[in-house]
């Protein structure tokens, strides 16, 4: 029979400074084999620990940095979210006076002239107001259609607005056109209407307003227009007339002076001309007419004063 290997064996010697005592330590070699393993295995497990520690620290760190991202983010979106809301309920208070506009626009105009406006389509973005606050992912997805609807809202009310400020500039320039003050001072001795004429007793229709006053007392152009005719005609004498826009035209007669003359442009208030007693008149009066698209008009619905 061929004989067990032999165990191979270290043997360490220690030696005393102070006694002179020896010892002798056997130790196997495969000992010292298990304990350099050993010792390699916890070297690689203590690399591993510590590597992995520090790839925490570093997820720790950048989780901080995300985390202080997420809440400024979302500090963000609510935010913009208010912002929104604003506007979205300004939007909505510009259409609900928009909209009242458009009612005394449809109340006041007057039904012969083409001057409606209606409210234009669209779809109505209703006003938003801020709640508890929801996911940031899904404020966020919803926020591009928000704007996209306010975008849209934002237009229209610009487009209509456009549309009621056209309206207006009409009507002031309209009501600029309208002669809305009395031409002189004075007292009314006869009115618009049928009555005796003073010449022949016979009822005719008399076509605006005698006014007396002193005579060379300044007429006044009740609004603004251009003059169209200064000149004498028969039995009015001198007559001045103004075309107002719109259809309106104003005579003056009887006049002894005229201060302007034809394609004149004249304001609300310019000195034109000054009474008189030209023509077939009985006395020193001015004889008023408003005309609209040529029928004599009684001048009383026009004056505001």
């Amino acid at each position: 029979m061929a004989a067990p290997p032999k165990t191979q064996v270290f043997t360490v010697i220690v030696v005393s400074d102070h006694s002179q005592a020896i010892r002798k330590f056997r130790v196997p070699r495969r000992w010292l084999k298990n304990l350099a393993y050993g010792s390699g295995a916890i070297a690689l497990i203590a690399l591993l620990t510590i590597g992995h520690y520090l790839a925490l620290l570093g997820s720790a760190s950048e989780n901080a940095v995300l985390k202080e991202e997420n809440a400024q983010l979302r500090s963000q979106i609510l935010l913009v979210q208010e912002k929104v809301a604003h506007i979205s309920a300004t939007l909505d208070r510009v259409e609900r006076f928009d909209a009242k506009l458009r009612t005394a626009v449809t109340q006041l105009q007057d039904p012969e002239r083409n001057l409606a406006i209606g409210p234009v389509g669209g779809a109505e973005v209703e006003a938003q107001i801020p709640g508890p606050a929801p996911a940031a992912e899904a404020s966020l997805t919803a926020l591009p259609g928000k704007l996209s609807s306010l975008e849209t809202e934002a237009s229209r009310q610009e487009q209509s607005l456009r549309e009621l400020q056209e309206y207006f500039d009409d009507q002031r320039s309209l009501l600029a056109s309208t002669p809305s003050i009395w031409p002189a001072r004075g007292w009314v001795t006869s009115d618009f209407g049928t009555r005796l004429d003073p010449w022949t007793a016979e009822r005719r229709m008399h076509q605006g307003l005698d006014i007396a006053t002193p005579h060379g007392q300044p007429v006044h152009t009740p609004s603004d227009g251009t003059v169209v005719f200064a000149g004498t005609e028969g039995s009015y004498g001198k007559v001045l007339v103004i075309d107002h826009g719109y259809g309106v035209r104003t005579r003056y007669a009887h006049l002894s002076e005229i201060f302007v003359r034809a394609g004149s442009l004249v304001r609300r208030g310019d000195k034109v001309a000054a009474v008189g007693n030209t023509g077939r008149s009985t006395g020193t009066h001015l004889h008023y007419e408003v005309r609209v698209n040529g029928i004599p008009e009684n001048p009383r619905k026009f004056i505001l004063e």
